[in-house]
């Protein structure tokens, strides 16, 4: 059976052989047991009705087996026999280049270059899934491959609906992921749901199909290392950037220390994925031993040398003995994933990784002591080097939540904010984000390097012709992206598709993908699929991280992101996705994103005028309404440029008006 025969099948009607677990491939820790029995019946009626019940005496044990041994039904056995990556979009059977385009996206996230646990369907950050299960997989793929330019697909937390009647200009799948009610967002609440089969934690752009490997995060990490830097008004030659985590979004870390031009030293206890990121290059040495590692820093900062170092290790064993032996430390931060503490997000020090995950599953509550136990000790040893003038900065990994809830000593003198800000509030709020710059990537379709290296000579030329016009508020985003965009090729950023990542405001993201869809309707390119990381500045409400610079006390409101989604819809984005977690963690933050399929048509440049602006410019003027200074001038520059646009601006009351 061919490639397209197979999508074109879906659930196959005979039952393929079972599959062995192959040990060679990172696999999600088992989850905790929190089904009762009456549960796991439920848990297994859900599976078995993806299936016909001939099959279901055969496949109950199976599933059982699966429930029991890993906390989830996977359905390993219907993993596809084929390559898991992204092709070129010509190699996927349908009716429609936009659900072509979309399927093409859903395998690159389950790419085994660029998934973390690729056999349990989960992109990065431990939990962020594209399906819950191998029968969604395949049913969806099948739809698409059905699908109409008068369809619309709807995915409920990975769940197929179902096909329903709609119009060319509507979104052709729409993706709604742990969208529980919110009394039913504690993380229990998901593990219960997500082991019922019920839900899923889409993360930030698994469970939309817009990740395009650690790339997206090398980028905004490097914006981050670089404006860190300037922060504390040093240079990054020879400077040292200290954090943890080589996971799906965290490996991006020691790329972009590298491209910042400093060192790095992060550290992770999981040896599988660190030898993937070292094979990858993704980190230039891999060091095991902690007096060694204190050998190879000292030396690199004698030399000024730029290179990053993964420490196989816990990184609390590196903060403690970088104190004990005077290294500095100049930036601070840490990427594990602590919105999924007591998961395998974050590991406990003193103990092997080995028993560690033995205890996930076994004896979850000690494993839960342990965590917060480290997680007092991690933060003791920051504190201490912040005395010496370490600038620590929470990379919006809900470390220091997560700290606070363990009694670490992170709060301020007020006992209501945190002692060390978000790196939103500081540094990607500030200078970025009420600007209207973020995260704009592309994909080409065509699976063609040679559309992507087009691609990016493209974007660089619209970048210049910009800067030389931009006032000088944006001149340092402007330059800080021509620099990025002209060494991508030679950083080798590419990981599955042929995608890239810049950041782009508005006028930015508006301009480059017109010059796209010229270049596709005069034949130089293939077709593109535009789209970000909800990681942006209309996309995501999170009181921790996107929206911490919002102080006029609507930071936990999620009106933006809904409006958001909701408005891409109709102005044309060609998929959309909306989640419960993400990032921090499943009931503390809403995600919206979007995809939109370039094809060289007049069609596609008003979806591009339409859609993109809004996307940005709704970010924006809510920044604006809570008085962020960046923003109201952004919103009124965007006001200027299309008339159109009306928006509130509020009016700022003077300080001294206060008596108190």
């Amino acid at each position: 059976m061919t490639f397209k025969e197979q999508i074109q099948e879906g659930i196959p009607s005979i039952l393929p052989l079972p599959k062995p677990h192959k040990l060679e491939i990172n696999h999600a820790p088992k989850r905790k047991e929190i089904l009762s029995i009456e549960e796991k019946k439920l848990a297994l009626r859900n599976a078995l009705r993806y299936f016909e019940p001939q099959h279901h005496a055969e496949l109950i044990q199976e599933f059982t087996e699966e429930l029991n041994t890993y906390g989830r039904i996977y359905m390993y056995r219907f993993r596809p026999d084929y390559k898991m990556y992204a092709r070129p979009i010509s190699d996927y059977p349908g009716k429609c280049e936009q659900a072509k385009a979309i399927m093409l996206m859903i395998q690159n996230n389950l790419d085994y270059a660029v998934a973390q646990h690729p056999h349990e369907l989960i992109t990065y950050g431990g939990n962020g899934a594209v399906f819950q299960n191998w029968a969604q997989y395949l049913l969806t793929m099948q739809y698409l491959s059905q699908m109409t330019d008068e369809q619309t697909l709807t995915i409920y937390s990975g769940h197929p609906m179902g096909l329903f009647p709609s119009h060319k200009d509507a979104p052709r799948v729409v993706v709604t992921n742990g969208m529980v009610i919110p009394n039913y967002s504690k993380p229990d609440d998901w593990e219960k749901f997500n082991a019922l089969g019920v839900s899923q934690y889409g993360q930030m752009t698994a469970g939309s199909y817009m990740y395009i490997g650690p790339q997206g995060i090398v980028h905004g990490t490097t914006i981050t290392v670089l404006n860190g830097f300037r922060k504390i008004k040093t240079s990054p030659e020879g400077g040292l950037f200290v954090t943890s985590g080589l996971g799906g979004m965290s490996g991006a870390q020691p790329k972009a220390g590298n491209i910042a031009g400093c060192i790095t030293v992060c550290a992770e206890v999981n040896p599988k994925i660190t030898h993937i990121r070292h094979s990858q290059g993704w980190i230039n040495e891999v060091i095991e031993d902690i007096d060694e590692l204190v050998q190879r820093v000292t030396l690199a900062k004698a030399n000024k040398e730029i290179v990053s170092i993964a420490y196989l290790g816990n990184v609390v064993d590196v903060w403690e003995k970088f104190d004990q032996e005077n290294i500095h430390i100049d930036l601070g931060s840490d990427q594990t994933s602590l919105h999924n503490p007591w998961a395998g997000g974050y590991y406990p020090a003193d103990i092997s990784f080995e028993t560690a995950n033995e205890m996930i599953a076994k004896n979850p509550d000690l494993f839960k002591e342990k965590v917060q136990e480290t997680l007092r000790r991690h933060t003791n040893a920051i504190n201490k080097h912040t005395a010496k003038g370490t600038y620590f900065f929470d990379y919006g990994n809900a470390f220091l939540l997560e700290a606070s809830r363990a009694g670490a000593d992170v709060m301020s003198e007020n006992n209501i904010d945190f002692k060390y800000p978000s790196y939103v509030q500081d540094i990607m709020g500030p200078m970025c984000f009420d600007y209207g710059f973020g995260p704009f990537r592309w994909v080409c379709a065509s699976g063609n390097p040679e559309d992507l290296q087009k691609t990016d000579t493209i974007a660089c030329e619209v970048l210049e012709e910009m800067m030389n016009n931009s006032p000088i508020e944006i001149q340092q985003q402007m330059a800080d992206n021509i620099h990025w965009i002209k060494g991508a090729q030679e950083n080798k950023l590419v990981v599955g598709s042929q995608a890239r990542i810049l950041y782009a405001d508005a006028e930015g993201r508006m301009k480059i993908a017109e010059a796209f869809n010229q270049a596709i309707a005069k034949g130089k390119i293939g077709t593109v699929v535009l789209g970000r990381d909800h990681h942006d500045v209309s996309g995501t409400d999170s009181p921790y991280r996107e929206t911490s610079n919002i102080y006029d006390g609507s930071r936990f409101t999620a009106d933006m992101a809904i409006q958001n989604v909701i408005g891409d819809s109709f102005r044309g984005a060609t998929w959309v996705s909306i989640h419960n977690g993400g990032g921090v963690g499943w009931g503390e933050v809403i995600n919206g994103g979007f995809g939109m399929v370039l094809d060289g048509t007049k069609e596609a440049s008003k979806r591009i005028e339409s859609m993109l602006f809004w996307d940005v410019n709704n970010g924006i003027s809510r920044r604006s309404w809570a008085r962020n200074e960046g923003a109201i001038f952004a919103i009124k520059r965007a006001m200027n440029i299309q008339p159109l646009l009306k928006v509130t601006l509020p009016n700022i009351v003077d300080e001294n008006l206060f008596q108190v």
